[in-house]
């Protein structure tokens, strides 16, 4: 266990909207949360937008895409292990809900009333050293995957969920508009339905992603 005085580095945006580097307490964590040693982090173009035009007021630590360690793990107030254990390498969901709020699955934490969204809104996010995450929101990192890999868990899971939200058939012909690293990866989890994908951007220098997976692009706009 870190001793009480611990302290660690994160990157923290101001009430200022600028972005600095701080020596920051070690977090620790609540009961049903974990402590995650962060091994490796993406920077997402909300992130980005964050820092440059702000949301919901939001000052603390940035960052929502990871990949880490559990260092340390709080079971929750009924007393159940869990699946994930001290040692494990995880990725993680953003949305954070209260602990024994009764929220059954991802859907109904994204909707609860309470909810926080990791370096988003009322909660630190993850460009930090460590940082401590609900266990419900935790998986697994399979040996087979890499740190690299691992890193477009998030994204790639919000690519997944359009399929759960749209009804796509193998006779549909889709438009991706926008072809940087969120839209190769609609473009993927679209595939996988046997449907006609194009994607369309300003930019041919983006095509490259797509035009590897046999994904077809247009040039809109004027692009370069």
């Amino acid at each position: 266990r870190h001793p009480p005085s611990a302290t660690m580095k994160a990157a923290r945006l101001g009430t200022d909207g600028k972005v600095t580097i701080c020596e920051v307490p070690l977090p620790v964590p609540a009961a049903g949360e974990a402590l995650i040693q962060i091994l490796q982090a993406g920077i997402c173009n909300t992130d980005i937008e964050i820092t440059s035009r702000g949301y919901k007021g939001f000052a603390g630590t940035i960052g929502h895409e990871f990949v880490g360690i559990v260092k340390e793990l709080k079971a929750p107030s009924d007393g159940s292990s869990g699946h994930i254990q001290v040692g494990m390498r995880v990725v993680g969901e953003i949305n954070c809900v209260p602990e024994g709020c009764g929220c059954r699955n991802y859907h109904e934490r994204a909707q609860h009333p309470e909810r926080a969204a990791l370096g988003i809104f009322k909660r630190d996010g993850i460009f930090a050293e460590y940082a401590t995450i609900p266990l419900i929101n935790l998986h697994e990192v399979p040996q087979t995957l890499s740190d690299d890999q691992a890193m477009f868990a998030e994204p790639l899971a919000a690519a997944c969920q359009i399929l759960q939200q749209v009804h796509v058939q193998g006779s549909d012909r889709v438009a991706v508009v926008g072809t940087g690293k969120l839209g190769v990866l609609i473009a993927q989890a679209l595939k996988t339905t046997g449907c006609s994908v194009t994607g369309f951007g300003r930019r041919e220098a983006t095509f490259g992603p797509f035009l590897e997976r046999g994904i077809a692009c247009r040039l809109v706009g004027g692009g370069e």
